[in-house]
């Protein structure tokens, strides 16, 4: 028999699915698509990001129980979902959802509501330092190992950065990493991508910012 705990989590899971769904038939006609292109139909993609949808909205409401912050971070992580779901169609991050994030980040942060930085000494300098330091970190690293960063990733880095913080940015950028590139040696091996396929980077830190919400202490 399930408890109301359980049954409200159970909620926002379904919630999360319907969201995640939503989401990726979203990015199957936006942004605008090339002339002639006919929408996407429903494939891995949209299990993915339906079933992210669900285990995080499912966990948000298991971690957090202080109604701000789930009103804080529910919003966040949807704009997560849908950003996760235009990077896999289109490799897109768009403007008008990674720039209203950092500014969304920055307030919260200055008015000393991030659920991530709650009771952590010099919480305003670590939000400040990671929201300005990651993206330089991932653009001079990309530049060195010359990849396929882009601009929608760096904006994104930058709210992510503001919202978690130094520590918990990074440690949850590490899990992150190890787990795509867990996902990639798997699709290699599979056959289903080559050393030369392009992968998009958003995803790495969608599940990075998902990570220092949900997993890293």
């Amino acid at each position: 028999m399930i408890g109301g705990f359980g049954l409200f989590a159970l909620l926002a899971g379904a919630l999360g699915l319907l969201l995640g769904i939503a989401a990726d038939r979203l990015a199957a006609r936006w942004p605008e698509h090339e002339a002639g292109v006919q929408p996407r139909g429903i494939d891995w993609r949209t299990f993915a990001v339906g079933g992210t949808g669900a285990v995080v909205f499912a966990a948000l409401v298991t971690r957090y129980s202080e109604p701000r912050d789930l009103m804080i971070l529910g919003p966040f992580s949807a704009a997560l979902v849908v950003l996760l779901a235009t990077d896999l169609d289109q490799k897109l991050l768009p403007d008008v959802i990674t720039l209203p994030l950092i500014g969304f980040a920055a307030v919260v942060l200055v008015a000393g509501w991030s659920p991530l930085l709650a009771n952590r000494e010099l919480a305003l300098l670590s939000g400040i330092a990671a929201g300005i330091g990651a993206p330089v970190l991932l653009f001079a690293s990309d530049y060195v190992l010359k990849g396929a960063l882009g601009m929608g990733d760096l904006k994104l880095a930058v709210s992510v950065g503001l919202l978690a913080g130094v520590s918990r940015f990074f440690a949850g950028f590490l899990v992150a990493s190890i787990g795509s590139s867990i996902v990639i040696l798997a699709l290699i091996a599979a056959r289903r991508i080559g050393l030369r396929s392009a992968i998009p980077f958003g995803p790495v830190l969608i599940f990075a910012a998902f990570a220092a919400m949900l997993w890293v202490s």
